[in-house]
């Protein structure tokens, strides 16, 4: 056996995998011809110690807490980058020349208008449905209007989905925002940038002017930039095991949607902010943190804890300073949530209970304040993240076409119904 392969021994039968190595992180042990070699296949819960593909778009250290894209640290990028420039780099790989961003911003800005029907598709919707159950329709149903460009054989027009669905997305958000309250729709302004846009196709109203504040408009890009991308996570997972059959692109997104919109995953900001409002006041924090400490309460602190990070989510500080940044823009001195978070912050990173289980604050915990003050309803926080979150789903879906070792998904099972029996008549049984 050479030194690039490992041996495993079951039941007196070896078999020989292939060691696969990452650039940085744990190498990983191919275990596509286990069965061949053993017949058996390995069984694993959450695919919490399985690879399911090969990727350099996005790594994480769990541990350290590290997040990068395409090798670069999310807080050098969330710090002196914006949200489209990390879309074209986790798009094409690089960072862009200042030509080559410019170009790209002007694609992107060309593709904000949706079709004029989709405006009719809305009002097939109860006006109190929830954001996201619009979304998920609206988004699936862009394959009915922009069918040029969902043949995934052709590298053009992944190309052309990619941008249009970047470019559309702020648009649907705002629109499904706008239809939830009853206001009128607002069209995109080609003049204005990505964030800018965004924020005032949700506020603006056609009875009078709407000026976009900068600070704002920062901290919203901001926040996109710090959800963009997430490794393997449940919904880009999704949107990867859609797409290996070959589906078109704005189908695979709308999978992905439909995904975050767990509470486990893209609704926990929102659960977060629950929580905060159900604590209430800081002094009745010590009897929720006793409540959370009890394995006999069902309630559960929100907003803390990581599936992958085991040390403080980088993209947590950074949403900290955002948080005040926009607080104190507006000039919100005493917000009793963001009082009750950081009381709630300060016992996590010194209590011994928390540090023991690495429940340290997450993104999730202060992007829910940020979001209420800039005037979003929770029923919305979950749409933002879908928002910022398709370049990623787009990016990886293209590596994944790319992919000449990729297959379509097909998961093994370890059975533990009925054995093989014979099937008895109706008359007597």
């Amino acid at each position: 056996m050479d030194n690039n392969n490992a041996c495993v021994l079951v039941d007196g039968h070896s078999a020989e995998l292939k060691l696969r190595s990452s650039t940085i992180g744990p190498n990983v042990l191919g275990i596509g011809s286990l069965y061949e070699q053993t017949k058996m296949f390995t069984y694993d819960p959450g695919f919490t110690s399985t690879a399911s593909c090969e990727s350099s778009i996005t790594f994480i250290d769990g541990d350290e807490g590290v997040l990068l894209h395409r090798g670069y640290p999310i807080e050098q990028l969330a710090e002196h980058g914006d949200f489209l420039e990390v879309c074209y780099l986790l798009l094409y790989g690089e960072l862009p020349t200042a030509a080559q961003k410019k170009d790209f911003d002007y694609r992107v800005v060309h593709h904000t208008m949706v079709h004029e029907q989709m405006s009719r598709f809305f009002t097939g919707f109860r006006r109190d449905a929830h954001p996201m159950a619009v979304m998920c329709g609206c988004v699936g149903a862009l394959s009915a209007f922009y069918h040029d460009s969902t043949d995934i054989t052709d590298p053009h027009q992944r190309m052309v989905a990619s941008l249009r669905m970047i470019a559309k997305m702020p648009t649907l958000a705002a629109m499904a925002y706008k239809y939830h309250i009853g206001q009128p729709f607002v069209y995109p302004k080609n003049d204005l940038d990505y964030a800018s846009n965004f924020l005032r196709m949700c506020f603006a109203v056609p009875c009078e002017e709407y000026v976009v504040n900068p600070v704002l408009a920062r901290a919203m890009d901001r926040i996109f930039i710090l959800h963009a991308d997430h490794e393997q996570n449940a919904s880009t997972s999704t949107v990867r095991l859609a797409g290996s059959s070959g589906a078109n692109p704005f189908a695979c997104i709308a999978a992905g949607i439909a995904c975050l919109w767990g509470p486990a995953h893209g609704g926990a900001n929102e659960a977060a902010l629950n929580m905060l409002t159900e604590i209430g006041t800081v002094d009745r924090i010590p009897e929720y943190i006793a409540r959370a400490k009890d394995k006999n309460d069902p309630f559960r602190l929100m907003g803390f804890g990581h599936r992958v990070y085991k040390n403080y989510d980088p993209r947590a500080k950074i949403m900290q300073k955002t948080a005040h940044e926009v607080l104190g823009e507006l000039g919100i001195k005493d917000d009793p949530l963001l009082d009750i978070a950081i009381e709630l912050e300060r016992i996590a990173l010194t209590d011994d209970y928390f540090i023991e289980k690495k429940l340290y604050p997450n993104v999730d915990f202060y992007s829910g304040i940020t979001l209420k003050a800039l005037g979003f309803p929770t029923t919305m926080f979950t749409v933002l993240f879908a928002l910022a979150r398709t370049v990623g789903w787009i990016a990886q879906w293209n590596e994944m076409i790319e992919d000449p070792d990729q297959r379509i998904g097909r998961p093994r099972q370890l059975y533990t119904g009925a054995p093989l029996r014979e099937y008895v008549p109706l008359s007597k049984r």
